[in-house]
């Protein structure tokens, strides 16, 4: 084992689809690591979107799942921008211990002028809106949402400005998206994505274990100063270390998560937890949708009635669901 990189239990490598928690305690900062292969794949290929939309929504995810597998308490996190442009809104949705669902919307004629003339940077193509982060905490408790204006070239930009002016926890995001073309046994082109993504937050004399955003079931230190801190000498060495992450380091399924912080952290040392499996995983089910079927209008049925029957399709996980119309009275 690595004397600078330190494991408690665990796996010694995470591999993909499972979020590597770490800590270093000589910069008091915090962090979580991923690489997301089949999982991500699958959500992006069952939906097949243009090019530009399934990296803008691979980024949302691996950022949706760094985050979510912090929570502390049964609950979901959900990550979604609504703005005016191309893209006008990417949901992922993140429910504990590790289900995740995600989808996109867009305007294919606008996006594909958008392509022509050349702009496809993550603030072109969601254009002016929000960013917000949604906690579900169960039926019987409060939401709690942060929101802030999505400000920045890079999704990971709008990220950090969130944490920034809304949690007011120095955070660093990098975020990247690869689509990988090899070869099957027999020869044919094939396609697949991953993505990838690290997130570090300065917590100093935080407790030697993980700590997420600041958000309800967060795990703050008590008497943890909130404010800002990004002049300080340690932060200012943890930002420029993860500043040095190429993209090609966070989807390289040749590049490990734990070798990727041995890189980064080797000379100060770091301590690298379980990982968390993440899972494609949708939430809907023929019951859900039927309930809320129920709650429509005799006239809302009939409305919804085609070729002799209701078909309701999931905007996640793209399944079909077929109703007949008799079950709702109609």
């Amino acid at each position: 084992m690595d004397t600078d990189i330190q494991t408690h239990g665990g796996p010694r490598f995470a591999g993909d689809d499972r979020v590597l928690p770490f800590e270093v305690d000589g910069l008091d900062a915090r962090g979580r690591a991923v690489q997301l292969g089949p999982m991500i794949d699958a959500i992006l290929s069952r939906h097949d979107y243009p090019e530009p939309v399934a990296r803008l929504l691979a980024e949302a995810i691996a950022l949706t799942v760094l985050l979510g597998t912090s929570l502390k308490f049964q609950g979901k996190l959900i990550v979604q921008t609504k703005g005016d442009g191309p893209v006008d809104m990417l949901v992922a949705d993140f429910s504990t211990p590790g289900n995740v669902r995600a989808y996109a919307r867009y305007d294919a004629d606008r996006l594909a002028g958008a392509q022509a003339a050349g702009l496809t940077g993550s603030a072109e193509l969601l254009g002016r809106g929000v960013l917000a982060f949604t906690i579900d905490q169960g039926e019987y408790m409060q939401r709690y949402q942060g929101i802030v204006e999505m400000n920045g070239d890079t999704l990971e930009a709008m990220a950090e400005t969130y944490f920034r002016q809304s949690e007011q926890i120095p955070t660093i995001v990098r975020l990247a998206v690869a689509e990988l073309i090899d070869r099957d046994a027999d020869g044919k082109p094939r396609h697949s994505w991953r993505a990838g993504g690290i997130v570090v937050q300065f917590l100093p004399q935080a407790p030697e274990r993980m700590r997420g955003p600041d958000l309800p079931g967060g795990d703050a230190p008590e008497g943890h100063d909130d404010g800002l801190h990004d002049d300080d000498d340690s932060w200012a060495e943890a930002k420029a270390l993860v500043s040095t992450v190429q993209p090609g380091e966070l989807t390289d399924p040749e590049v490990g998560a734990e070798r990727l912080l041995y890189r980064l952290f080797h000379e100060r040392g770091a301590k690298i937890y379980p990982p968390v499996p993440v899972l494609d995983k949708c939430s809907c089910s023929r019951e859900r949708l039927g309930e809320v079927l129920r709650g429509f209008s005799a006239e809302e049925i009939r409305n919804s009635v085609e070729d002799g029957a209701i078909t309701v399709q999931c905007e996640f996980c793209s399944t079909a669901y077929r109703f007949d119309p008799s079950e709702f009275g109609a």
